[in-house]
């Protein structure tokens, strides 16, 4: 059995459901700890904090934007599992001298880099935008 004690306003069924959903809170929070490495900043300015919030919020919004493109493409790993395989991809940038033409190869290795290859094409991109 569980009890609330709250000194809202609020009706017990609309206290119950708000509490229920204090998990998509805590999920929120420990994204932006752990897989963004957000940490506490000591501004003092009005500007600086918002500034702040402001970085988080956008952090956390292209976070939650690759998560649904993830699940739109089928690709069936998490965010974080995606991150960590794509920090281990190898891009090469060759500029041409004479033409001063870059060149771009991405080199997906094993079959891990192969399962999010799709996610270096340029073109797989326009299609959310």
């Amino acid at each position: 059995m569980k009890g609330y004690l709250t000194n809202t306003d609020l009706s017990a069924q609309e206290v119950y459901r708000q509490y229920s959903e204090l998990w998509v809170i805590e999920r929120t929070y420990r994204v932006t700890k752990g897989t963004l490495e957000l940490r506490p900043m000591f501004h003092f300015t009005p500007k600086r904090i918002e500034a702040y919030v402001c970085i988080c919020f956008v952090a956390y919004k292209v976070y939650k934007a690759l998560e649904r493109i993830l699940k739109l493409s089928e690709i069936k790993l998490s965010v974080d599992k995606v991150l960590n395989i794509a920090k281990t991809i190898t891009t090469l940038k060759i500029k041409l001298p004479a033409s001063g033409e870059t060149l771009t190869k991405t080199m997906p290795v094993t079959a891990i880099h192969k399962s999010i290859e799709q996610l270096f094409d340029q073109n797989f991109w326009k299609k959310f935008l």
